[in-house]
């Protein structure tokens, strides 16, 4: 198998080199994968805390899994609290609130969930949503439709990368772009 290609970025003063996938014919991304890469997470957590320093929120809400290293360190951080929308529903988590997006990454549709115990934590709260990287917005989407559900109001979104048309994001608070590998 021929050596997979990469693409160079530099987060937070922290160089990775980003494999790079297909996800349809014609089109790749570049993965970034923060799953056990603790240097980056808190480089990450560090720059973005700078960044929200003047942002009122209550607290931070992500989506199951890859970004939950990040919401852990910026709640640290920002000393703000943190929930995670799970991706599977689980009986103990009782009369949960759901919504549906698609991922760009599996072509898939996507549950997230919020768990019943987290309702009353951010019900009349502000919230920060925050992914790891935004590639469409459908998880963007995903979040804000639990959070109206809950009765929390959304402050503002954040993330590592934003990817693809880059004039979309520009009311995400993001470290650096991705662009997207068309052939």
């Amino acid at each position: 198998m021929p050596p997979r290609q990469t693409y160079d970025v530099e987060i937070a003063g922290t160089k990775r080199s980003l494999p790079l996938f297909e996800i349809k014919p014609g089109l790749r991304i570049a993965i970034l994968n923060i799953l056990g890469d603790t240097e980056l997470v808190q480089a990450c957590a560090k720059a973005l805390g700078k960044k929200l320093e003047h942002v009122d929120f209550d607290f931070l809400v992500t989506a199951e899994a890859k970004s939950i290293p990040l919401a852990h360190a910026l709640s640290v951080e920002t000393k703000k609290p943190y929930i995670v929308l799970r991706k599977a529903y689980k009986p103990y988590m009782g009369a949960a609130l759901i919504a549906e997006t698609l991922s760009i990454t599996t072509g898939e549709p996507q549950t997230l969930i919020m768990d019943e115990k987290d309702q009353n934590l951010v019900k009349g709260k502000r919230a920060m949503i925050l992914d790891d990287v935004i590639s469409t917005g459908s998880t963007l989407q995903g979040m804000r439709m639990i959070m109206e559900k809950a009765g929390a109001q959304v402050v503002g979104e954040v993330a590592i990368m934003t990817e693809g048309e880059r004039a979309r994001w520009g009311h995400i608070v993001a470290l650096g772009h991705l662009p997207l590998f068309t052939e």
